[in-house]
């Protein structure tokens, strides 16, 4: 019975974890930093760093929903509601290759997911604006480069929080991968 309660209660945190990444998601990327670019309806931001720091503390499915969740909410709110469903696609697959099973968030396979994460949220952007844009190859190059320097950003904001986190041995307290 004890083992009962006790996976219930990390069911719990992990629940309550997830939903406080989501809201954090959404505040970061659609306020906080939001930079609007072009006439497409996109922005650029640095909240990818919390759905990296999300896939790096909680189990692969919990911070899938915190990105799906936070990240489409963000475009709801912030008045990109076409862009909503291609990120709730995009934003769980950039969280894929991170690993909260390391005892380190800045763990050479975090470090390497970054450059996964950065292209995944690149390339899904730009077929999501083709598919946006009625099958256009050609119109949606130019936003490209604001993706890059999202993800750029994203990962630079993720690599001082976790090596803040690291160094003050944050990760074993939450209790949470």
């Amino acid at each position: 019975m004890s083992n009962q309660i006790a996976a219930s209660r990390n069911s719990y945190r992990r629940l309550t974890a997830s939903a406080m990444f989501a809201a954090m998601i959404a505040v970061t990327t659609a306020y906080l930093f939001h930079i609007p670019v072009g006439a497409n309806g996109g922005y650029l931001h640095f909240g990818d760093a919390f759905i990296y720091l999300a896939a790096s503390l909680l189990p692969l499915p919990y911070a899938c929903a915190a990105a799906a969740v936070g990240g489409g909410i963000a475009d709801l709110v912030s008045g990109a509601g076409a862009w909503m469903l291609p990120t709730m696609l995009i934003k769980p697959l950039a969280a894929l290759l991170f690993t909260s099973r390391s005892h380190k968030l800045a763990c050479p396979r975090n470090t390497a997911a970054l450059i996964y994460g950065g292209f995944v949220t690149v390339a899904g952007y730009y077929l999501a604006e083709v598919v946006l844009t009625g099958g256009n190859w050609l119109a949606p190059a130019v936003s490209v480069w604001a993706n890059v320097i999202q993800a750029a950003g994203s990962a630079a904001v993720y690599l001082v929080m976790a090596v803040a986190i690291d160094r003050f041995h944050v990760k074993p307290l939450l209790k949470l991968g």
